[in-house]
């Protein structure tokens, strides 16, 4: 009978760490083409990305760059992204915690079912619902809520389609606080307010943080929404701020390059400051030790 040779330990542990590091240099390389084809496009002339797209630009054309910044459309577009990311974040925050709390330590008749309900909305992403919500919006404006060509309606949208999968990340961290800090917080004359006001928020405080940065970076970068909602190019977002780019007979892909390339620059810097809430936030329990 042949013996089996066993396989050295060294090669047992070099082997999947190897195929890992291959992955991800595969998956890092497919990410990042992308990207450093359109820095490289910000700073070519048009002509320059039609011949060579791939090449590193000699010597760089900041026109675009500056073109961009000096422009005040570019800034106007700018502002009602901050407006609508702010209160977009504000608004699904504060709806989202209250309604993780009722749902994680209060007991109530159809508890379940409503709980349900707000799952329900994950079935449906907005590329799907974006027609429907789009006609209710329009009956709104037989009760004299005018939220069509509006902020607020971009606001309002993208609000109800974050607050499914918050709901459920939150509740997760609501439902681990013990329940005898509940009950002595009670016994100290508390009431259901002053706990989730005093007690609750400071302790899931990290996920509440995670949850404030992925809203800022998706209403960020939402385009469908404010395609749907906005007519008025005065009221425009950045992702919508492409289109004065394209003309009759073609597009000016350096300077739409120049111009992604300046607004993704605030997801970028959101990213770098909350990756550590993002990461701790969704990982750690809602209390520590």
């Amino acid at each position: 009978m042949r013996s089996v040779i066993p396989t050295p330990r060294w090669m047992q542990k070099s082997v999947p760490r190897v195929l890992q590091y291959i992955i991800l240099t595969i998956t890092s390389v497919m990410v990042f083409i992308p990207i450093v084809i359109l820095l490289f496009g910000s700073v070519k002339t048009t002509g320059q990305m039609y011949s060579h797209p791939y090449s590193i630009p000699n010597p760089p054309n900041w026109d675009n760059i500056i073109q961009i910044l000096s422009s005040s459309s570019f800034w106007r577009l700018m502002k009602n992204s901050l407006i609508v990311m702010l209160s977009t974040t504000t608004l699904t925050i504060f709806v989202c915690a209250l309604v993780s709390f009722v749902f994680a330590r209060m007991e109530f008749r159809g508890k379940n079912f409503f709980y349900n309900l707000f799952t329900l909305g994950l079935m449906f992403p907005i590329n799907v619902a974006i027609l429907p919500v789009y006609f209710v919006l329009r009956q709104m404006e037989q009760f004299g809520i005018n939220v069509i060509d509006s902020l607020a309606g971009v606001i309002l949208v993208q609000t109800a389609f974050q607050l499914s999968g918050n709901i459920m990340i939150l509740r997760g961290f609501f439902t681990a606080v013990p329940s005898e800090l509940q009950d002595a917080a009670y016994i100290d004359g508390c009431t259901n307010f002053d706990f989730f006001w005093r007690i609750m928020l400071p302790l899931v405080k990290p996920s509440l943080a995670a949850v404030a940065a992925l809203v800022m970076i998706a209403s960020w970068n939402d385009l469908l929404v404010p395609l749907v909602v906005l007519n008025d190019d005065k009221l425009w977002t950045l992702p919508l701020g492409v289109m004065q780019f394209q003309g009759q007979y073609g597009s000016d892909l350096a300077l739409i390059s120049a111009f992604v390339a300046l607004s993704s620059i605030p997801t970028i810097i959101f990213y770098l400051f909350f990756e550590k809430q993002i990461v701790s936030g969704l990982t750690a329990g809602a209390i520590k030790g």
